[in-house]
């Protein structure tokens, strides 16, 4: 088969490798039919040292099982489903209150499991998915293949949107703020309309993201950067107060401290960025400001497992719609062109078809 691997920094090569196979009864075999390129592949695809081998890359995607192992519930061969960008076993303690990402035996797609099985990474033409009753969920036979790009979404970039928006305590007539104009943001836009937002300020300035944001609910838009700048504009478009809600969608240094400038005293953060400017691990929060304003600080990975079967519900019957964060689509032998595209701010996300 076909997958895609990252080599080193900006080296992204579709290879055809050994196709998978069962290797545990709670494993299917599913054949991607949609997959996507995520802002978070985009970090390790600007700064990956060399790796000789080339890793497998990509954790978002849609598929039919092909086969079955023998401990698979109800999912059988012929079900469309959706895959979480983490798989999870669904039984453990983490997975019970709701945070598979943290699940006790799961993990992350093209990385190896404990019992030294590597799990093939979401950008290829078919994938081994370990546990998988507590990971996939069936997509209802019938559903038309119209709706794949948004069904994609809920895998991760949707879902995340949703959990930067309810950290961020959103809720019906508040004040929001989004920083970060990416499928993720633009996602947390949408997630926030959902909610009840009455107003929805985009902090970015690319005319096309503008776009997909104001028809997603966005109302406002602040081009300017750096929290002092943000903080200011904000002010001014709010009578001096700030947002309710800050939905953080980038995972800068940059970024946060401007979440930070965006926040009215007694407001909420949700950061769903996956952090960069680390120092040891560690990206210093400006702790007196928070304490001093008494503002609140959620979020982390998204347990999008958790959050599946009520999205899932609202774009089977038409009342949620993301797929307008794709706007490049191309086959996955092109998926390098692709990761230039994202990387270039010249494509939102790009889906890729086997």
């Amino acid at each position: 088969m076909l997958a895609t691997l990252l080599y080193a920094a900006g080296d992204i090569r579709v290879q055809t490798v050994p196709d998978p196979k069962l290797q545990e009864p709670s494993d299917v075999v599913v054949r991607v039919t949609h997959s996507c390129i995520c802002g978070s592949d985009l970090w390790p695809y600007k700064s990956a040292p060399e790796i000789p081998n080339g890793r497998r890359i990509g954790h978002e995607f849609i598929g039919v099982i092909e086969e079955a192992g023998s401990e698979t519930g109800d999912l059988r061969a012929g079900q469309w489903v959706i895959a979480p960008f983490m798989f999870s076993d669904g039984t453990c303690a983490n997975c019970r209150h709701g945070i598979q990402p943290s699940c006790l035996h799961g993990g992350g797609w093209g990385a190896t499991q404990p019992s030294g099985h590597l799990v093939d990474g979401g950008q290829g033409e078919y994938i081994r998915v370990p546990m998988a009753t507590g990971t996939l969920v069936a997509i209802p036979e019938g559903t038309g293949q119209e709706l794949a790009p948004a069904l994609l979404s809920l895998s991760d970039v949707m879902s995340t949107g949703h959990h930067a928006a309810l950290s961020a305590r959103v809720a019906p007539g508040g004040t929001v703020a989004v920083v970060g104009d990416g499928a993720v943001g633009l996602c947390g836009v949408l997630a926030a309309r959902r909610l009840g937002a009455e107003r929805i300020i985009v902090l970015g300035s690319n005319p096309a993201r503008w776009e997909v944001a104001r028809r997603f609910g966005a109302t406002d838009q602040i081009s300017v950067r750096g929290a002092q700048a943000v903080g200011a504009a904000l002010r001014e478009l709010t009578g001096g107060v700030g947002a309710d809600s800050v939905l953080e969608c980038v995972g800068t240094r940059e970024a946060f401290d401007t979440a930070v400038a965006a926040a009215r005293p007694g407001g909420a953060i949700g950061y769903v960025g996956v952090p960069q400017d680390l120092t040891d691990g560690y990206a210093p929060l400006p702790i007196r400001k928070l304490f001093a304003d008494n503002i609140t600080v959620g979020g982390g990975i998204a347990p999008v497992r958790a959050y599946l079967p009520e999205l899932l519900a609202e774009v089977l019957d038409g009342r949620l719609d993301p797929s307008p964060v794709f706007d490049l689509e191309l086959p996955l032998a092109q998926a390098a062109d692709g990761y230039r595209a994202m990387n270039d701010r010249t494509a939102i996300k790009v889906l890729l078809k086997p």
